[in-house]
Parts: C-alpha cells; sequence; structure tokens
C-alpha cells in the first residue's frame, strides 16, 4: 500500500465529533465509499484509515461492505455506517437484511445503522424502523437512522414509535442547503450528515468558492468540506485517489468567518439537487 505523504500532518480528527441524541458521539468526518469498486474497497480504507479518518460510510447498495469489514479488521477504532436497502423493507425482511450486512462486515456490533431511503411508495418504513429499534434494543446496533428522509417521513416514524433517529443522511452542498429539513433536524436533535457534499464537483467551479480558495490557500474542494463542518454537519466525502484522501482531511487547521458563511449561503438554489428526490425516486 503507498505511504501517506509526509508533507500533510495526520488530521487531528478524533477531536471533531458529534453528539448524538443517544448519548453516542460520531466523527464529523468521514469516508464515503459509494462507487468504490469492491476490489479496491479494503486498501482505500486502509489509506484512510492511515492518514486521520475515524468513520467510514458504506451501505448493502454499493456492495462493497467486505471491503470495508476487511480494513476494520486491520483498524479496530474505526466508526462503521452501513444503510438497508430499499428491498429490504418491512420487518422480518429488514431483519434478514442486517443480518447479510453484519456477516460481510464481520462484525458482531454496528456503530450506525441507516435505512437507505423512505421509498414511500412501498409504505413500509415504519415497519422498517421499527426493527431497527428492536435491533438496537438487542445491542446488535448502537445507534439507529435514516438517509433522505423528508419532513414528513420523518414525522410519521416518531408519531408511530416514539423513537427519534439520531441522524439524517441527506443529499447536501453549498447549492443545496436544505435549510428547512435542517431547521425540523435541530428542533427535534436529530444530526444532519452530507451525501454528495461537493454537489458531485459542481460546486468547486463557482466563483465564490474560488476566492475563498484564493483568501484561505487552500483547495475548492476543502473550502466545501470546512463549510460542512462549520455548519454542525456531519461530512463524508469520497474519493479514490489517495492524494485527495488526504487532502479532504487537512481541513482542521482553518475556519471560514462569517462573511465567508454569507457568501456561501447565497449559492444555494432550489433547483441545486443533483441525485434523486425522496420523493420520486424510484428504484
Amino acid at each position: 500500500m503507498p505511504k501517506p505523504d509526509p508533507t500533510i500532518q495526520r488530521a487531528n480528527a478524533p477531536d471533531f465529533t458529534l453528539k448524538m441524541l443517544d448519548g453516542k458521539a460520531i466523527p464529523q468526518l468521514g469516508l464515503g465509499v459509494y462507487k468504490t469498486p469492491a476490489d479496491e474497497t479494503a486498501e482505500i480504507v486502509d489509506f484512510a484509515a492511515g492518514v486521520g479518518y475515524k468513520m467510514v460510510d458504506t451501505a448493502a447498495f454499493y456492495h462493497n461492505e467486505e471491503g470495508v469489514g476487511q480494513a476494520v479488521k486491520r483498524h479496530h477504532d474505526l466508526f462503521v455506517t452501513t444503510k438497508l436497502w430499499n428491498t429490504g423493507h418491512g420487518y422480518d425482511v429488514a431483519r434478514r437484511a442486517f443480518d447479510e450486512s453484519m456477516k460481510k462486515l464481520g462484525l458482531d456490533v454496528l456503530d450506525l445503522y441507516l435505512i437507505h431511503w423512505p421509498a414511500p411508495k412501498n409504505n413500509l418504513y415504519v415497519e422498517t424502523w421499527k426493527a431497527l429499534i428492536e435491533l438496537k434494543k438487542e445491542g446488535r446496533i448502537k445507534s439507529i437512522g435514516v438517509s433522505n428522509f423528508n419532513v414528513d417521513h420523518l414525522e410519521r416514524i416518531i408519531h408511530e414509535t416514539g423513537e427519534v433517529p439520531v441522524i439524517n443522511q441527506i443529499e447536501l452542498h453549498p447549492a443545496f442547503q436544505q435549510r428547512h429539513l435542517r431547521a425540523f433536524h435541530d428542533k427535534h436533535g436529530i444530526i444532519t450528515e452530507s451525501w454528495s457534499p461537493l454537489g458531485r464537483g459542481a460546486n468547486l467551479d463557482n466563483d465564490v468558492i474560488q476566492k475563498l480558495a484564493k483568501k484561505h490557500g487552500k483547495s475548492p474542494a476543502q473550502i466545501v468540506i470546512r463549510w460542512h463542518l462549520d455548519q454542525g454537519l456531519v461530512v463524508i466525502p469520497k474519493s479514490s485517489n489517495h492524494q485527495r484522501l488526504q487532502e479532504n482531511i487537512d481541513v482542521f487547521d482553518f475556519h471560514l468567518d462569517a462573511a465567508d458563511l454569507a457568501d456561501i449561503e447565497k449559492m444555494d438554489r432550489a433547483d441545486g439537487r443533483v441525485g434523486p428526490d425522496p420523493m420520486t425516486a424510484d428504484f
């Protein structure tokens, strides 16, 4: 495995954690492995852990849980998140899907398990949430949450079960800031986690981001990642490139000031979504 670049210091990532509703702590910056090839995942997670990443985010749908599991055997302190795919909705089916993910990961207890999408057409996400609640009671999952849930989906599972998810992982980046949904999260103590945090790269060429990169002597990607951190969000940028993996975590030595944040706030657009809409996604 190639060695980390010695010119980039190991990030002090352990100090950057957020406390969840259940009292557990989650690293604020982690590695996403969406679209990471299965045969490359273990090496990439190995390298990431070596340069300071403390969390890895995978999913059944990514088909690389085995690779994550191989790396976790060598890095026991990694916080692991995986997600239940839409074909696993329903109480009994969800429990079986969880067992399959755990077998692939090689874990006895999972740090965080999420329902990947609400899949409202199936109308099974409440029963699925009940399965996660039970698995947590059994001690097989430390924390449970959701992904891509809108306000109405969140209200329903909270009302029908009394259990508030500790986190909602949603598409979020400067061009699509999801303020309404984040306000609901804040009201209920739900942590917001950002997927596609760089807007699939589209945000990086923006004049505002380019200007701030020059101001702070950082790359555009580092500016956007720092924006997520300064907003109190959990962020999971993905990369298979070793240099970018190191660059993405080298963001703990600067802050964006109020003027910087105000400029980025103006980038928000109603049509800024780059991924599927939870209400219309049909997987």
